[in-house]
């Protein structure tokens, strides 16, 4: 049975926390700088402020370990350290969450006084004056498109919009990814191509490819990230697997599978790989160490989904034909059988492993598993097709295929048998979404008790906050089909106690300012950081083609305006004429309002373009020419500032 309830009421944490902060900067200021004191800095790229007795230490230094302790370069990928003690006794602050931004100070400009918390509140409210910042603190969401690009997006959702961040072409359309954990590299599985695409989630630019036949689909990185697994189409007679070091991206193995689709499963410590052969109707299970089979178990008719429940030490496998089988990680062997309905779908289980939610589609159900008896407690009707299930926190989400409903079971009411499956619900989307991807189309949001939800259907991305009614925001996915979701955190985390660590790219030489504002104990300091040249960028921006605007100060909002730009050789500053299709993507900044159009060659390089912006707001354009090999990127941007009318 199910219980749909009509109101759910969990504890919420705002998350326009920090825009509202921002409101309240200029008020305080005297108070949160009047007794401040900076020492010299410990080494070229570290600085400590003392705030009302907050120490607060900001140190900045390369990635690359042969440049650790040197001063940061230009376009350098660099960490960023922030740590809050006590300054008299050194106790840490956990637990405080700092917001920062990095900010090229302009000639002239000044930090002290109120100048840093009106920089902060510019950087919090979304103003002209903090819309170059870089910011250090919103995550930014991958998107993987039905064509063969994946999108980068700052959502913006604190600002009612989205912008787009970098568009990844791929050499085909992308099946299935998986991220590390560091976040430093992004596998995207390309079937049609017979590859996988190593992605730069910082540069957002393939960086290599895996030529690895058959068809590879399915990726997968083992608990312990010291292997990809890759899992293609291929029969009993040719090698269907590749497992691929993550660290050197070299294969170290290719194993022959049993014939059909496969999935696969691992066991908590990395010691087992569980693969489902489906036209056999067997499991592979493969000892990682040795990266062999150690059995091969016959477990029913076409084996679908598989799940490791790390409370009973054991591997679920679902079949077409209705059975549930059970497999011991430390003996391979069947333990036990379940028995449910013909047509059974994905099988997960929630984070403590005793609980395993299994979807049937052709039914529109879901039963429940404990994992503690291998029996079934609850069950319970859906909409229709359910395909998808994810969990955060407190609750499960369930996607369906054919409705756009997004259905939510409360996990601390689940476990008592026979009790109805209690569900409350919210709409993802105005369309069902249509059958799911490899990939989650539903993911956790960092920071907050909240989803984001893929509809491909609505080429939307939603964002889902526990104990709403329906949708906080969403941005559009600029005319791409968003097949499946997931989100780069970029913001501070807590690496230890009092210690809060991001990595980001650096822009431009010169001095920037580094802004960091903590809440409670109020703190708000701007630390200069000085940025070298680097010669190695240098000569890149030397090479290639520049864009040089031609645009007028301002336009007028709901009004045609035409907007021009030249394309030069960087080396010669040579305009280029004659360099084919020149598209432009126009989109606002605060908003999900985007167009596409063609740009059309005038004279001397230039190319124009109409637009007639629909309101008052800052506006970008990014720019495209295949022939020049200049791809849609924030780097290519132009702002455009439209005036009068209604925001």
């Amino acid at each position: 049975m199910m219980r749909r309830t009509s109101a759910f009421h969990p504890l919420l944490k705002s998350g326009g926390g920090w825009v509202l902060l921002g409101f309240l900067l200029l008020a305080g200021a005297g108070a949160w700088l009047g007794l401040s004191r900076s020492t010299p800095p410990a080494t070229a790229s570290s600085l400590r402020a003392v705030h009302a007795g907050v120490a607060v230490e900001l140190t900045v230094e390369p990635v690359e370990p042969s440049r650790r302790g040197q001063p940061p370069l230009a376009g350098e990928e660099v960490s960023f350290r922030v740590k809050v003690t006590d300054a008299a006794t050194g106790a840490p602050y956990p637990r405080v969450y700092p917001a920062a931004w990095v900010d090229a100070r302009r000639p002239g400009e000044r930090t002290d006084g109120k100048a840093c918390p009106e920089k902060v509140s510019s950087f919090l409210s979304g103003g002209l004056l903090g819309a170059g910042a870089q910011d250090l603190n919103l995550y930014q969401v991958l998107v993987l498109n039905k064509d063969a690009t994946l999108s980068v997006v700052d959502p913006r959702f604190g600002f009612g919009g989205s912008r787009l961040l970098g568009l990844v072409s791929l050499r085909s359309p992308g099946a299935d990814w998986v991220l590390t954990g560091d976040d430093s590299k992004l596998f995207v599985s390309m079937p049609d191509s017979d590859r996988v695409a190593v992605v730069d989630p910082v540069t957002h630019r393939v960086s290599s490819e895996l030529e690895l036949a058959p068809r590879p689909s399915r990726l997968a990185l083992q608990p312990d990230e010291g292997y990809l697994w890759v899992l293609g189409e291929g029969t009993a007679d040719e090698p269907s697997v590749t497992v691929v070091s993550v660290a050197s991206l070299s294969v170290v193995a290719r194993l022959r599978m049993g014939a059909g689709a496969h999935q696969i499963a691992f066991s908590d410590d990395s010691r087992f790989a569980f693969i489902t052969n489906r036209e056999p109707g067997t499991v592979s299970v493969v000892d990682v160490r040795t990266l062999k089979v150690v059995k091969e178990l016959s477990t029913g008719r076409a084996p679908g989904s598989v799940a490791f429940s790390r409370g009973a030490r054991a591997a679920y496998v679902a079949h077409a034909d209705g059975t549930i089988a059970v497999v011991d990680a430390e003996r391979p062997q069947v333990l036990a059988r379940i028995t449910a309905e013909e047509g059974l779908g994905q099988l997960a289980f929630e984070k403590t492993g005793r609980y395993g939610f299994v979807l049937n589609p052709e039914r529109d159900t879901v039963q429940i598993i404990d994992s503690a008896t291998n029996r079934i407690i609850q069950s319970g009707r859906l909409e229709r097709g359910p395909d998808e299930i994810s969990f955060t926190e407190g609750l499960a989400y369930v996607r369906h295929r054919g409705h756009e409903t997004v259905l939510m079971i409360p996990l601390d009411q689940v476990g008592t048998e026979g009790r109805p499956i209690a569900v409350v619900d919210f709409p993802g989307g105005q369309l069902a979404p249509g059958a799911a991807a490899l990939a989650p189309a539903i993911v956790p949001a960092p920071g907050a008790a909240a989803v984001l939800v893929a509809n491909a259907a609505d080429k939307v991305i939603y964002y889902y906050k526990e104990g709403m009614a329906a949708p906080m925001g969403s941005f559009s996915a600029y005319d791409r089909e968003p097949r499946a979701v997931r989100v780069l955190d970029r913001s501070l985390r807590e690496r230890s106690a009092g210690v809060y660590e991001t990595t980001a790219r650096l822009r431009g030489p010169g001095v920037h300012d580094v802004a960091v504002l903590i809440d409670s104990p109020r703190v708000i300091h701007c630390f200069p950081l000085h940025v070298a040249d680097n010669p190695a960028l240098a000569k890149e921006e030397r090479e290639g083609v520049a864009v040089e605007p031609l645009l007028p100060d301002t336009v007028q909002a709901g009004q045609t305006a035409r907007l021009r730009f030249r394309l030069k050789d960087k080396a010669t500053q040579a305009p280029r004429a004659e360099v084919g299709e020149v598209t432009v993507l126009a989109y606002q900044a605060a908003g999900n309002w985007h167009t596409r159009k063609v740009a059309r060659p005038e004279a001397d390089g230039t190319y124009g373009v109409d637009l007639v912006p629909p309101r008052p707001g800052v506006y970008f354009l990014a720019l495209e020419a295949p022939s020049l090999g200049m791809k849609l990127d924030a780097a290519q941007d132009l702002t455009l500032i439209a005036e009068g009318g209604t925001p």
